[in-house]
């Protein structure tokens, strides 16, 4: 269960709204909504290929999820109506964030206001639950943020000693294939994933990395390509987040799931982590999957 849930925390990075699609976009200088549209088959995938995956491993091991005795519906429809300020609140976010009221990071801030009133309103957050609500937080967002500051202390060695640059000019110089040159610096950014957040990886990495892309030949315009080779690069950024040794939603699942180890989260997730390798073999060999909508949509 831990497994599923930091593998699940990914989708957000390619189903839109993404910001760090928005900030490779910026990057890049590529149009957002051409992105989204791109981003949208390959996410659509990953929640796919995730249901696949828990289907075949609870096959192969059904104690995993062990079948429960069937709720009738007279105790299902008060269990769904109970649900409603959840979804309310996940409906309004949505529709501030695609109706141009905030961004997605203010969302995130009214969603959490908004189910705390919904918590005190209902009656079941009081005193002592938002209070040990609050220290959990704290625990939790000391965790990550250790984490990340180590991760730019790291950043700032690589950028003093130029590693990424003189990674990209190594394999620019092996005069090897368009297809072989992308495929080795997808691979150089999972090595990169291992010790580094997603928005500094890009950040420094895309002033070297991008350029070089652009001036391989892959048979379709550049345009196309700058939106494929995102893609890519946020699906390899996404296994970065959940693959060992680091796997920084791991951390965060484990800070709060205390009695779950953190090898047994990291065995829960590779099964993920390899449907997430056959993804990117998909997109990496049918560039049409990241690209069609967008010509479709042209």
């Amino acid at each position: 269960a831990t497994g599923t849930i930091a593998a699940g925390g990914t989708l957000g990075i390619l189903i839109p709204p993404s910001v760090v699609l928005v900030v490779y976009a910026i990057s890049t200088e590529q149009n957002i909504a051409k992105l989204f549209q791109a981003a949208l088959i390959p996410g659509l995938l990953a929640a796919l290929f995730y249901c696949i995956t828990i289907a075949l491993v609870v096959r192969r091991k059904p104690d995993l999820a062990p079948v429960l005795p069937r709720m009738p519906w007279r105790e299902r429809l008060p269990a769904l109506f109970a649900v409603w300020p959840a979804v309310t609140v996940a409906v309004a976010v949505l529709g501030g964030i695609y109706g141009g009221l905030f961004t997605p990071t203010e969302g995130a801030s009214v969603g959490a206001i908004a189910m705390l009133l919904t918590g005190i309103a209902t009656r079941k957050l009081d005193r002592r639950a938002i209070t040990r609500s609050l220290r959990i937080t704290a625990e939790t967002s000391a965790m990550i943020l250790i984490i990340l500051l180590g991760g730019e202390v790291f950043n700032a060695f690589l950028a003093l000693t130029q590693m990424p640059t003189n990674l990209a000019e190594w394999i620019a110089g092996l005069g090897l294939s368009p297809p072989l040159v992308l495929a080795m610096l997808l691979a150089s950014y999972i090595l990169l994933g291992a010790v580094m957040d997603e928005l500094a990886m890009i950040i420094l990495t895309l002033p070297v990395f991008f350029p070089l892309v652009q001036a391989l030949d892959f048979g379709f315009p550049p345009d196309e390509v700058a939106i494929w080779f995102g893609i890519l690069v946020l699906i390899v950024v996404g296994i970065g987040l959940t693959a060992p040794p680091i796997g920084l939603n791991v951390f965060v699942i484990s800070s709060i799931a205390r009695g779950i180890p953190i090898n047994e989260t990291y065995r829960g997730v590779l099964p993920y982590v390899a449907a997430d390798l056959v993804r990117l073999g998909l997109v990496f060999a049918c560039p049409v999957l990241a690209t069609g909508l967008v010509q479709f949509f042209a």
